[in-house]
């Protein structure tokens, strides 16, 4: 299920280019139906993790496999940008309301085994976002709508199975949980405003950057194809970075890794602009991808290891809501710029710089000891239990999205 949840995020992206063509609309246009993808993961956020305090997590996840198959039979049937659009949307509500039920979920299923569990979850998540591209190229030798129309036919199946499996299963229920969420996010909005900033404008950069990824890659000279499927690189480069920047999370001090990570993504992003040649631009492609997947299981070690036990779900609930609806502006922001004559090169360069700004003045604050999450061991190497290895997020691309029960 979440390898059709996380695609259907996704896949957006290398279509960015056919729906510029297609509705004869401009970069702006093209970029705001990326960016509603993500507004609408980021919107029901808040809205879902109240629900799972009343509604067993199981059902929620199911609701959302039917969802996911009428929004996607929706947007395979537009036929207007406008259309398109609230396709986009609908998909994206689906998937902000699995992540949030589905993470926790897994951990109740699996609690001997939380961290393989959520391993495995991850990792179908991340091949999805490695698939999309491959999956538009070959949709595209039909239609574009073809792809919807697979992601459609999937989800309902995979829902069907879900349903199958759950009459013969132990499925927990949901307790009591946090009920109270304002007093979780009022007792801990100086860290969620820590890690908004942090990961919302990094992902800010994000989206911009990998949804216009097709259209910027043509300007340096690959060809169409070739320019579409560099986001597999992308995505590719991702699956050991999870693995191992996990790792590293429990092992080197949170906050220094952390802006060291998003310097080393702003490094890697400058780079990008001034590299040219299709090897070279192809490998520094998959450095950008590595680097900034390595942030996503990095940060939420960070949260998640700092938060403690009795505001972890609303403040990070809060956190990963908050977080998304910054980053989701990226698309947008991008094709405006760009469409007013702005090249690629000059808006990402120009957004790298900005990061670098932002490393720079977290480093001086956590120096001068004023930066949230320092003072309670967040800074300091831990040491993994079994249970330790869980804090991963869904991925795509797109962070946020681990709530524990």
């Amino acid at each position: 299920m979440v390898f059709v949840v996380n695609l259907a995020r996704v896949v957006f992206a290398p279509l960015v280019g056919q729906f510029v063509v297609v509705f004869d609309v401009g970069e702006a246009t093209a970029g705001s139906i990326a960016t509603l993808v993500w507004l609408g993961s980021a919107l029901p956020r808040l809205p879902a993790g109240w629900l799972l305090t009343r509604v067993p997590r199981h059902r929620v996840v199911l609701g959302t496999g039917v969802a996911l198959t009428v929004a996607s039979a929706f947007t395979a049937a537009a036929d207007s940008v406008v259309t398109v659009a609230a396709g986009a949307l609908l998909m994206g509500l689906s998937s902000g309301v699995y992540f949030v039920a589905a993470s926790p979920l897994v951990s109740e299923l699996y609690p001997g085994r939380v961290g393989r569990a959520v391993g495995i979850h991850g990792t179908a998540s991340q091949v999805a976002a490695v698939v999309a591209a491959p999956v538009v190229t070959l949709a595209l030798f039909v239609s574009w709508r073809v792809a919807f129309v697979g992601i459609g036919v999937a989800a309902f199946l995979v829902t069907l199975a879900l349903v199958a499996t759950t009459r013969h299963a132990d499925v927990p229920t949901v307790g009591v949980g946090e009920r109270n969420l304002r007093d979780g996010i009022r007792r801990e909005w100086r860290l969620i405003a820590v890690g908004v900033v942090i990961l919302g404008l990094t992902g800010f950069v994000w989206q911009g950057l990998f949804n216009f990824y097709e259209l910027y890659m043509r300007t340096k000279g690959l060809s169409p194809s070739m320019a579409k499927n560099s986001l597999t690189v992308v995505f590719l480069a991702g699956v050991p970075a999870f693995l191992f920047s996990g790792w590293l999370a429990h092992r080197l001090p949170h906050v220094p890794y952390v802006l060291g990570i998003v310097a080393a993504f702003a490094a890697s992003v400058l780079l990008l602009t001034t590299t040219t040649g299709l090897v070279p631009v192809l490998a520094v492609t998959a450095l950008v991808g590595y680097v900034i997947h390595s942030l996503f299981p990095a940060m939420d070690t960070f949260l998640l290891d700092t938060l403690p036990d009795e505001t972890r779900g609303s403040a990070y609930a809060a956190y990963s809501g908050v977080m998304m609806l910054v980053q989701a502006g990226g698309s947008t922001a991008v094709g405006v710029l760009v469409e007013r004559g702005v090249a690629y090169g000059d808006v990402f360069a120009a957004f790298a710089v900005g990061l670098c700004v932002l490393v720079v003045v977290l480093g001086g604050l956590r120096l001068a000891g004023r930066l949230p999450g320092t003072a309670r061991g967040a800074s300091a190497p831990q040491v993994p239990g079994p249970a330790d290895d869980d804090a991963h997020l869904e991925t795509g691309g797109t962070p946020g999205d681990r709530n524990r029960p």
